[in-house]
């Protein structure tokens, strides 16, 4: 098998919007793509059922046949860490459950991105975190910035201690989440690739919406495999698959 580990340098960076981009990249390259969400905390209630949205745009993303109760194995209502909601729910998450579900899915697919919630440290379980999930299951890392004013920072510690783990990372992804640039917006990829071996792998520029006020998220956009192929470095990635 082989695949990534999305993780990001904190919440709401574009960890989802990375994932599904590549996802829809890689299947229109012809792969056949399997995506994973382990635990999604802050679900929506729709009649009794927990929806993670998440794990829903993954699945359009990748055209996954799986039904979303493999892609999303812990669908969570707190909007805290995972390990924080399940406690809540009286749910225990069981990472040698999802371990086991990956092996399985990967053996139907030619690769497959498994996206985290937060960053690395984020516990699934009391002292058992993402970082701890990635190293089970084998996968290279890839890190999503958040281009913004404390990005490098933010950046250096996650790759540090993904070394320290022992953790493979295949690069970084910066993410820009404004229309407008800034000193730190301009000048984070010179830093960090100075301060850094590890690869920057693509730069996303600020998505909106493909309609402008439908508030159709951008996770969704119909062009966003052809965006992902053109903004990171997809034959490099191609290339590790």
């Amino acid at each position: 098998m082989s695949g990534f580990f999305i993780t990001g340098t904190d919440t709401g960076v574009g960890k989802t919007l990375v994932a599904c981009g590549l996802a829809a990249a890689f299947r229109e390259a012809g792969f056949k793509v399997g995506v994973m969400k382990p635990a999604e905390s802050g679900c929506r209630n729709e009649k009794g059922h927990l929806v993670p949205q998440d794990a829903t745009f993954l699945k359009a993303a990748a055209g996954s046949s799986q039904s979303i109760e493999r892609i999303c194995p812990y669908r969570l209502g707190v909007p805290v860490a995972p390990s924080v909601a399940a406690a809540h729910a009286s749910v225990q998450i069981r990472p040698d459950f999802l371990v086991r579900l990956y092996r399985d899915m990967g053996a139907l697919h030619d690769l497959m991105l498994v996206e985290g919630a937060g960053g690395l440290l984020v516990p699934l379980r009391p002292s058992y975190t993402y970082a701890d999930l990635a190293r089970e299951m084998g996968l290279a890392v890839l890190v999503v910035v958040g281009n913004r004013l404390g990005a490098i920072n933010h950046a250096l510690l996650t790759l540090e201690h993904a070394a320290c783990l022992n953790l493979k990372v295949s690069g970084y992804i910066l993410n820009d989440m404004e229309s407008e640039s800034t000193p730190a917006t301009d000048t984070n990829a010179e830093t960090l690739a100075q301060m850094t071996r590890v690869p920057c792998v693509g730069r996303v520029p600020f998505l909106r919406a493909s309609r402008a006020g439908s508030g159709t998220p951008q996770e969704t956009r119909p062009d966003l495999g052809d965006l992902f192929q053109r903004y990171t470095e997809f034959d490099y990635l191609a290339q590790i698959m």
